[in-house]
C-alpha cells in the first residue's frame, strides 16, 4: 500500500514497515542533543547502573519519533490529526526496532474522510515496546 492511493485504503491494510539500525550510544547521544532530553539514565552508564539497570537505554520519545517517521514517510504530516502512544517496555542497546501500522477503521468527521491506524514498535525478538494509534485525513 502506498500513499498514492489513499482513497483506496481498506481496513486491514498495512503501512510499509520501517526497520531501524540497532540502538547504540551514538544514537542516544544524538537524540539527547536534538530533543534536549539529557536524562542521565539514557547517556551515563554509571548512573544507569546505580539506578539498577544493566546499562543505558533508549528514550521512549525516540521510539515515538520513529513511529512518527513511519507515518510521515507514508503521508504528508499535514494529514495527521491525532498521534498517541503507550510505552510497554524498555528499548535496550542493540535492539533493532521495527515500526508497523495497520489500518483499523475508516470514518468521516465534518466531511473529512479519515482512517485510524494502530501502531507498534517491536525489537528483533518480537517484543512489543510501544503501541499507539494515529488518525490520518485522506
Amino acid at each position: 500500500m502506498t500513499a498514492n492511493n489513499l482513497q483506496d485504503i481498506q481496513v486491514g491494510d498495512q503501512l510499509p514497515a520501517l526497520t531501524l539500525a540497532p540502538i547504540n550510544r551514538t544514537t542516544l547521544a544524538l537524540f539527547a542533543g536534538a530533543s534536549g532530553d539529557h536524562n542521565a539514565i539514557h547517556i551515563d552508564t554509571d548512573y544507569a547502573r546505580k539506578a539498577g539497570m544493566a546499562d543505558v537505554f533508549a528514550h521512549g520519545m525516540l521510539s515515538m519519533a520513529y513511529l512518527g517517521r513511519l507515518l510521515t514517510q507514508w503521508v504528508d504530516q499535514r494529514q495527521l490529526r491525532e498521534f498517541a502512544v503507550r510505552f510497554l517496555g524498555i528499548t535496550h542497546l542493540g535492539h533493532q526496532i521495527t515500526c508497523t501500522g495497520t489500518v483499523v477503521e475508516r470514518f468521516e468527521v465534518e466531511g473529512e474522510q479519515r482512517i485510524k491506524v494502530e501502531l507498534r514498535t517491536t525489537n528483533q525478538y518480537g517484543e512489543i515496546k510501544i503501541v499507539g494509534d494515529a488518525v490520518i485525513a485522506l
